[in-house]
């Protein structure tokens, strides 16, 4: 708590001496200097709860302690360039934001006065909550100012003192700054510039089609239920050219189940159909195109760029698919996600791989695959890890079960390898079949996926411990971090030994917080007992 009134003071420590937690009560140390009289009774004032000293409409002004002096001395001497509401924010942790975010969206501009260094400061902390806030910046007419003492330490002298701090002259410069400045965004710069050289006739832009290269979207064949593979196109419900809308029906697949509607994952219009009703598709199949909404903004900066370029200065256009399609971004909003984390030992996995490269050379089967087998091992000894929940939040639990293999391709974007049926392979089908279908997603290949789990990992990139997400209708991501040493507990002394890092991220609605921990240690046993299975012993266990 910050006060800069004596009032504040006392109503502050008022409510800092009846509250149950400990409070740090920072005084300025001029409020012992300066008398006054209060007619008015001491009342308590509010933890985080900031004061409006002044209205006004032109700038937002934030301070605390001293700086409200600094910055009512400011407001005088400005008073007949601009309205500046000043808002004395007395707490600091924690802070009153909703009384900063309803005055920044009056205002459009905000001013922060502190006394406290520029890095890691108070003031950085509200500009970022500011900014981070895509209602509040789209507001914002001019960028977030902060006006703070200097990166340095504070001399003994006081004039030393007092050129390091803040002062009214360099607030009133940091107002005057913010409302001479406009704000513009980047598109609008760009086709703003071109109106006002003439490049760019102002008003509608025809409608014209867009361009495959940054608006056309794939309709494909969603995961529609354990076990479906294909299914057969009953009806197309748009034809090219017509409008579409947000989860719009677009055409009905049948099953052995039921009829599916597949619904737009984007606005726009209908571009081209690539099946027939009638023709039996898999899943994963590309069915056909939508023209994405957004291309007569595009095209605008795109008449924009040619004329900003002649003039010397450059527009640039940049058409950024998302990392996660809006289809499992809308998954994800179902998911009631969990995370926890255990180390297992890496020594038996070191020493399988070092037997397997001994006998097999190049050949021999990695570390990952290994991971993965006792990832499966796991699997069959803990149900909830073998279920499924399906788009209407079905779940489903099945005997035997698929491992999904998360695999990095080009372009920063990721795939799902699947091993279907993966409890039923013996050793060597499992390694053989893990390494194929991982380069043939690498490649392209497109899978149904039906995996209870996925196993991801960085560990190429050195990275131990990582908090994947779990995408439906699998109910858990298994993240293997890279091998390090930890110092373990033995017995009356310690040990360093080599380890990995398992971070389970689970889906709460499927499975518990125990079961899962029960399931990470399974997996935690099954490496660290880790042996290359035998033919025989494969076979008798899929017996």
């Amino acid at each position: 708590e910050i006060p800069s009134t004596p009032e504040d003071a006392a109503g502050l420590l008022w409510t800092a001496m009846h509250c149950e937690d400990p409070v740090l009560f920072l005084i300025p140390k001029h409020m012992f200097w300066a008398e006054r009289e209060s007619a008015e009774p001491i009342r308590a004032v509010p933890l985080g709860k900031a004061r409006k000293r002044q209205a006004g409409s032109d700038v937002t002004l934030i301070a605390w302690g001293n700086t409200v002096e600094k910055a009512l001395e400011a407001i005088q001497q400005i008073e007949n360039e601009a309205s500046i509401e000043l808002i004395d924010l007395r707490s600091i942790s924690p802070w009153d934001r909703e009384t900063i975010e309803e005055s920044v969206r009056k205002t459009g501009r905000v001013v922060v006065a502190q006394e406290d260094t520029e890095n890691c400061s108070v003031g950085q902390m509200i500009i970022t909550h500011l900014t981070s806030q895509t209602d509040l910046w789209s507001k914002m007419l001019s960028p977030p100012i902060l006006v703070s003492k200097g990166n340095v330490m504070i001399g003994y002298n006081p004039i030393y003192e007092y050129a390091a701090l803040p002062d009214g002259e360099r607030i009133v410069a940091a107002i005057r700054k913010s409302v001479s400045m406009k704000q513009q965004r980047p598109v609008a710069a760009a086709v703003s510039a071109a109106v006002e050289r003439g490049a760019l006739e102002p008003g509608p832009v025809p409608s014209q089609p867009a361009t495959a290269a940054t608006n056309t979207q794939s309709i494909t064949v969603p995961i529609m239920g354990e076990g479906i593979r294909s299914a057969k196109v009953v009806a197309l419900l748009k034809k090219p050219g017509d409008p579409i809308a947000l989860d719009d029906a677009l055409c009905e697949v049948e099953t052995d189940k039921a009829v599916y509607p597949i619904e737009s994952s984007f606005a726009g219009r209908m571009g081209e159909w690539k099946v027939e009703v009638g023709a039996t598709v898999e899943i994963g199949q590309e069915l056909g195109t939508i023209s994405a909404e957004g291309g007569r903004l595009e095209r605008t900066v795109e008449a924009a760029v040619p004329a900003a370029a002649e003039s010397g200065r450059h527009a640039r256009r940049y058409s950024i698919e998302p990392a996660l399609s809006p289809t499992i971004t809308r998954k994800l909003s179902r998911v009631i996600p969990a995370n926890l984390q255990i180390d297992a030992r890496w020594d038996a996995i070191h020493k399988a791989r070092d037997a397997a490269k001994k006998k097999n050379g190049r050949t021999a089967p990695s570390p990952s695959v290994m991971i993965a087998w006792a990832v499966v091992r796991a699997m069959e000894k803990h149900a909830p890890f073998r279920r499924l929940i399906l788009e209407d939040d079905t779940i489903v639990e099945n005997e035997n079960f698929d491992l999904g293999i998360a695999v990095a391709i080009e372009g920063d974007r990721l795939a799902t390898a699947v091993i279907t049926e993966a409890n039923r392979k013996s050793w060597d089908e499992f390694a053989e079949v893990y390494r194929k279908i991982v380069d043939e997603t690498r490649g392209g290949r497109v899978d149904a996926m039906n995996a209870p789990v996925v196993i991801s990992s960085l560990g190429a990139f050195g990275v131990r411990a990582g908090a994947p997400i779990v995408v439906p209708p699998s109910v858990g991501t298994l993240f293997v971090g890279s091998a390090h040493r930890e110092i373990l507990p033995n017995g009356k002394k310690n040990e360093t030994a080599e380890v990995i890092t398992l971070s389970l991220t689970f889906d709460h609605r499927v499975v518990n917080g125990a079961g899962a921990a029960n399931f990470a240690h399974e997996i935690k046993e099954e490496i660290e007992q880790f042996r290359i299975p035998t033919t025989a012993a494969a076979s008798s266990d899929k017996s």
